[in-house]
């Protein structure tokens, strides 16, 4: 058994990297586990993007988070000289009454947001790639944009190791366990077993087998990411003119998609938000068929004519996702002195990295924080609440 540590942190994804970063900065011994490699494609931090955006169609309650969040990028950008964060202003569009719409402008209007309602001639204007229909709408804002997973996920794994940290890859947890009388934890792994006071627990989608006493019913997602070289070449599509968007249809399907920023020939990105299968982490199937693909062009013909010209490629990445859509990020109930976990992302973490390794290092080290976390009790009554449906491989439906 190796010497004991102050915390261990299991998983080193998005969220566990930079639990590890701020622990360390703190001056505390932390030893971190991943079953990867550093910045992986295994899980769900990566893929080369991810939206950042502060009217927050989800709950008005995240906005304070993501303006910390916003701060954090910036910090976390200065102290490693990284790239991490494109504010190149987004849409979120759709008819008024929609989600995406409605619970943006919210939002907006509950925090004092910037931000401009457009009508779809004046969207159709500014941004002559995208084509609203006529009863569509889109709340503007400046300050959405898009950041880089994997560039995040190695500047908070190189400031941890910098401040002390130990991390250790490819060696994934096994189980874990409270020492008795509730103080301290072991955790055993394929190649030795570690003590420490505290445990913080960053699973991502092996949240089912490494938290399965926190009676959440976490449902596994596949969701696949497809780059379209658009027809015409990616002049339209730079940062500049071509903004990320979240656009829902009159049936409640959520598309969502960035600028090309991958050079000339690497397409422009794009995703179902919430059209995902059941999966298994260990066995998710990562290759993506034809059908899915044209499922993707399809939705995207009348909205981006000009995008489905061609599939560059498809990669499929994983939601961990609560019953209601909202984290779960606490002290464990049952381990109160001992876990702390950060888990079920929902599909829109990301952008809380940073903001979220500042409270795991909070609560782990004196069980509170200042930040406003109630919407992310683990105990709370919608969690216990059945699924929505989910599509299989099969296409049947499963709650």
């Amino acid at each position: 058994m190796s010497q004991s540590r102050d915390v261990i942190v299991i998983g080193l994804g998005g969220m566990g990297s930079a639990a590890a970063c701020h622990l360390a900065a703190r001056g505390h011994r932390v030893l971190g586990l991943e079953r990867f490699g550093p910045a992986h494609n295994r899980g769900s931090s990566h893929g080369g993007s991810r939206i950042i955006r502060q009217s927050y169609f989800e709950d008005p309650a995240y906005v304070p988070l993501l303006l910390r969040s916003y701060e954090l990028f910036a910090k976390l950008e200065r102290d490693t000289g990284r790239t991490l964060a494109t504010l190149c202003g987004g849409v979120m569009m759709g008819r008024p009454d929609s989600r995406t719409v409605s619970g943006s402008l919210h939002s907006a209007r509950q925090w004092g947001l910037p931000h401009e309602l457009l009508d779809a001639a004046e969207v159709r204007r500014r941004f002559p790639t995208l084509t609203p229909a006529d009863d569509e709408v889109a709340l503007y804002e400046e300050h959405a944009g898009f950041v880089r997973p994997e560039a995040t996920v190695t500047a908070h794994v190189q400031l941890a190791q910098r401040a002390g940290a130990e991390l250790r890859f490819e060696e994934p947890v096994t189980r874990w366990e409270v020492l008795p009388g509730g103080r301290g934890v072991r955790v055993h792994t394929a190649d030795d077993v570690y003590t420490a006071g505290h445990l913080v627990v960053c699973p991502g989608a092996w949240a089912p087998r490494l938290l399965a006493d926190l009676g959440v019913g976490f449902a596994i997602e596949r969701q696949v990411m497809y780059w379209f070289h658009p027809q015409g070449g990616t002049a339209p599509f730079a940062p500049e003119q071509h903004p990320v968007y979240v656009w829902e249809d009159s049936d409640g399907v959520q598309i969502y998609g960035f600028p090309a920023i991958e050079g000339p020939d690497g397409g422009a990105k794009v995703a179902f938000f919430r059209k995902g299968s059941l999966c298994d982490p260990e066995t998710v199937d990562r290759t993506v068929s034809e059908a899915e693909a044209e499922a993707m062009a399809a939705q995207l013909r009348p909205r981006i004519p000009d995008l489905p010209g061609r599939l560059r490629k498809a990669v499929t990445c994983m939601y961990t996702t609560t019953p209601d859509e909202h984290f779960v990020l606490a002290r464990h109930p049952e381990h109160p002195d001992a876990v702390t976990v950060a888990c079920g992302f929902s599909g829109h973490g990301f952008k809380f990295v940073p903001v979220v390794g500042e409270i795991v290092a909070d609560l782990a080290l004196t069980g509170t924080t200042e930040h406003p976390i109630a919407l992310f009790d683990p105990l709370r009554e919608p969690l216990r609440a059945p699924h929505r449906q989910f599509a299989t491989p099969e296409g049947e439906t499963t709650t």
